[in-house]
């Protein structure tokens, strides 16, 4: 049955209000099959339920997912902003399947790079299949990738795929048998040694490259926003989200390449390269993630001989600030948790390490010298280039890029990260859900708060009757009526 045969969606459309708000298609299971947002929540939803919408569209997976709607759920929140904010969340949280267009990363390219070759190729991939190699990316253009890739090829004189080295008799390769090699401008005839120097430094440029797109992307995202274009805003939102968790899953199935080191001994390797006095056996990581200095919280993970200790990590709200101060918020995270070690007699770890550069790592120490406290090793890993920074002095180091060391310690950072953001995002979903009573007229904010701090969410206000809420100090039976209506 179609959802404009289903009269009781009509009459639910019907009585749906004219503000900007998230909207759920949900089947006869009750699952999220869709998520959408709407400026104007009436006029949005009730387009799925016209008669001759079905007919006019022509993608079939359009109508199979009209014929599929059983029932919808909305979310008011306060402005279209919020709306994209909250959209993107739920696409998240429920992965409908017919928001595939923004959840389905395959279509973005990876680069793969097997090191086993005698000369490792630059092949195109949209998977990543093979243990073995290294796969740079994600990246959401296709064409420029192809031309930086020939851009490499002329810079750097490596191969692609459409390459067939011979090797010489000398040992020597030879990587082309035809004018190509003196297109490109590059020695043609090398040993495997000088490729690889080849190979490490198109590497870090195609690496870089990936980052530098995606950042245009999340400035162009941001000008849209800011220009109220908020469609186009939100198609470059999931664009983004969708190459950030391809370039995650990237980061971990490369450094999985580590597997084949012994996790102990890729930790004495670390000791060795930051030259610490002792094996770094138990690690923390701190990271701070706020959006414009609202939500400010922070994350601490440990690890244990190169392993996640996932039952000793921790999550903090920030409680000595309101604001956007990534110095201050390290300080009083780092402070509250080793505070609380030494007065329970624990022992601290080996190594502290912090998502950041010199200013955290000095807001790390201050942390421990302004509470009397013997700081152990701390280290701060800087993103730009992946580079420590030493809290003793000692001057800043850039591991190798293919380095076990560095990709542990990239890991452990990426997993704070991580944990920090997913905290983040749950405080704003939780804050613009509550959103929702501002615009319930005649309650104070003291009311609001009561409300919340009693039932202790939206979800289960919603759930209450009139006599639960009217048991709420300053809450009468009209009152209560009202906002049970309000709220169904």
């Amino acid at each position: 049955m179609s959802p404009n045969e289903k009269p009781q969606l009509k009459e639910k459309v019907r009585r749906l209000p004219h503000k900007p708000g998230v909207y759920q298609m949900k089947d006869r299971l009750g699952q999220t099959i869709y998520v959408g947002k709407a400026k104007d929540l009436k006029k949005r939803v009730s387009t799925y339920f016209q008669a001759s919408r079905k007919m006019a569209i022509a993608q079939p997976k359009v109508r199979a997912m009209l014929d599929l709607i059983y029932d919808f759920d909305i979310i008011i929140v306060k402005s279209e902003a919020e709306a994209l904010l909250l959209e993107g969340q739920l696409i998240k949280k429920y992965k409908p399947r017919y928001n595939t267009d923004f959840t389905d990363d395959k279509r973005f390219l990876l680069v793969r790079v097997n090191p086993r070759e005698a000369l490792p190729r630059f092949r195109l991939t949209r998977n990543r299949t093979d243990r073995n190699s290294r796969y740079y990316g994600p990246f959401a253009h296709s064409g420029h990738l192809r031309k930086t890739l020939s851009e490499l090829r002329r810079r750097f004189g490596i191969l692609l795929s459409d390459a067939s080295p011979i090797e010489l008799e000398d040992g020597r390769w030879r990587l082309y048998d035809d004018a190509r090699a003196e297109i490109y401008g590059q020695a043609n005839e090398l040993t495997t040694e000088q490729y690889k120097d080849r190979l490490d430094a198109a590497c870090e440029f195609l690496e870089g490259k990936a980052l530098q797109w995606l950042a245009e992307l999340k400035v162009d995202m941001k000008t849209a926003a800011k220009n109220r274009n908020y469609e186009q805003a939100a198609t470059l939102r999931d664009r983004i989200d969708a190459l950030e968790r391809t370039a995650s899953r990237t980061r971990k199935f490369e450094r999985n390449l580590v597997g084949t080191y012994n996790h102990r001994e890729v930790v004495k390797s670390l000791q060795v390269k930051l030259g610490l006095a002792q094996e770094p056996r138990r690690m923390e990581c701190f990271d701070i993630s706020h959006i414009s200095g609202s939500f400010c919280v922070a994350s601490m993970v440990a690890f244990e001989d190169g392993h996640p200790d996932r039952k000793s990590y921790r999550r903090f709200k920030i409680k000595s600030f309101i604001g956007n101060d990534d110095f201050r918020a390290m300080e009083e995270v780092v402070g509250r948790r080793y505070r609380r070690l030494f007065e329970e007699h624990k022992l601290f770890p080996d190594l502290v390490i912090i998502d950041g550069g010199a200013g955290q790592v000095t807001s790390a120490l201050k942390a421990f010298l302004g509470q009397n406290l013997e700081p152990p090793e701390i280290i701060g890993l800087a993103k730009k280039n992946e580079t420590v920074i030493f809290s003793d002095g000692r001057d800043s180091l850039n591991l190798p890029h293919h380095d076990p060391a560095l990709r542990l310690l990239q890991h452990i950072r990426d997993e704070a990260h991580q944990y920090a953001n997913s905290f983040n995002a749950e405080l704003r979903s939780k804050r613009l859900r509550e959103s929702i009573l501002d615009d319930f007229k005649g309650l104070g904010t003291k009311r609001k708060q009561q409300l919340l701090l009693h039932f202790g969410s939206i979800e289960k206000l919603k759930k209450a009757n009139i006599t639960k809420l009217t048991q709420i100090d300053g809450i009468g039976k009209l009152t209560a009526e009202r906002l049970v209506a309000f709220l169904k």
